[in-house]
C-alpha cells in the first residue's frame, strides 16, 4: 500500500512539475470557449440551425440508401 501512495505522490509532483501541461491546459480553456461561441450562435440564430439540420438530415438519407 505504501508502494503506491509513494508512486502517487511522486506522480503528482511530476505533473505539478511539468510546464507542458500547462499548454495542454491552455488549449483545452480556449476550445471550451469556442464550443460555447459555436453552441451560442446555432441556438440563437434559426436560419444556421435549420441549414445545419437540413444537411445533416439529407447526408444521413443518403448514407442510409447505401
Amino acid at each position: 500500500m505504501l508502494k503506491y501512495y509513494i508512486k502517487t505522490t511522486e506522480a503528482l509532483k511530476n505533473l505539478a512539475a511539468d510546464k507542458k501541461g500547462v499548454v495542454s491546459f491552455e488549449y483545452i480553456i480556449v476550445a471550451a470557449c469556442i464550443v460555447a461561441v459555436v453552441i451560442a450562435v446555432f441556438k440563437t440564430d434559426t436560419s444556421v440551425s435549420t441549414a445545419l439540420h437540413s444537411g445533416i438530415t439529407k447526408i444521413s438519407t443518403a448514407m442510409n440508401g447505401l
